[in-house]
């Protein structure tokens, strides 16, 4: 098996697994509140990540790192997954789970404006398109197609959601300019966040009561969606020849997800769910477009 083909792979097994956890979110959040599924779901991370780090012999890179370098990546988890997760849990816990997946989702468009703002250079036309449309977008899923908010929907939680790709792109900037191994980025964060989480717990909620269904879909959203999938897609980005050729297979996770809350969650997903996401893609492809003119 070729290493593209390899790569492939885990691109799609990563996508399929992202795709599953908006539907875990709800699941957990079905018995505990967001404070509780957040508990278990980085308690889960950081020991998963630490056993990955173990294994692949990252730890001992540290006695070689910057110290100033070490000290950034553990701050930066009150970032994510501290104040991220405690706002997009809060969103799934107020909004129905299309619409909070679907506003999260403006996250790739934040990344281009807080990137040019961070590396000081101008947008182009293609750029400003890119956000027209994913606002745009916003807007369909948003008022659910009509021209007034419904008064079931939480102002909050469409705030909170679409909030949330602010936090997310600002940590994947910052993040990118710390130098150390991906994982022990990864790890250092995660376990920043959890001991913040904890408190968070203490002062504001309870020690979470053991729930079947719930306890399982929190321990698999600190798997799928705060640990292991990073690696997995970390290991596609190394494999192909070239980014381009698995970057753009991320966009159908959030599609695949819509299958698996309209099957598991039994809730009906809405026209405006569908072309609101649909708008919001090509947001993003028109931003990818190169210039056929320009060598």
């Amino acid at each position: 098996m070729s290493k593209q083909i390899k790569s492939y792979f885990f691109a799609f097994l990563s996508i399929i697994l992202w795709s599953t956890v908006a539907t875990a979110f709800k699941f957990a959040l079905e018995k505990y509140d967001f404070i509780q599924v957040l508990f278990i779901s980085s308690a889960t991370a950081t020991i998963a990540l630490f056993i990955i780090n173990i294994y692949q012999s990252n730890l001992k890179s540290l006695n070689n790192s910057n110290k100033k370098e070490i000290v950034k990546s553990i701050l930066l988890g009150i970032l994510n997954p501290f104040i991220y997760y405690l706002i997009l849990f809060k969103a799934y816990d107020l909004l129905p789970a299309q619409m909070a997946q679907s506003l999260n989702y403006i996250w790739p468009i934040v990344l281009v404006i807080l990137t040019s703002i961070v590396y000081k250079y101008k947008l182009n036309l293609k750029t400003y398109l890119s956000l027209l449309f994913g606002f745009i977008g916003v807007i369909i899923i948003s008022f659910k197609g009509k021209f007034n908010i419904s008064a079931d929907i939480s102002i909050i939680g469409l705030l909170l959601a679409t909030g949330s790709s602010i936090i997310w792109a600002s940590f994947w900037v910052i993040n990118s300019k710390i130098e150390l191994i991906n994982e022990i980025k990864l790890l250092f964060s995660v376990f920043t966040g959890f001991i913040l989480i904890s408190i968070a717990l203490l002062l504001f909620s309870e020690f979470p009561k053991y729930e079947t269904k719930a306890f399982f879909s929190a321990i698999y959203s600190g798997l799928f969606e705060m640990s292991i999938t990073f690696i997995l897609w970390n290991k596609a980005l190394e494999l192909t020849s070239r980014t381009e050729k698995i970057s753009n297979i991320i966009f159908l996770s959030p599609f695949i997800s819509l299958l698996f809350i309209n099957f598991f969650l039994n809730e009906k997903i809405l026209l405006s769910t569908y072309v609101g996401l649909f708008v919001i893609i090509i947001g993003i492809f028109i931003d990818k477009i190169k210039n056929p003119f320009k060598n």
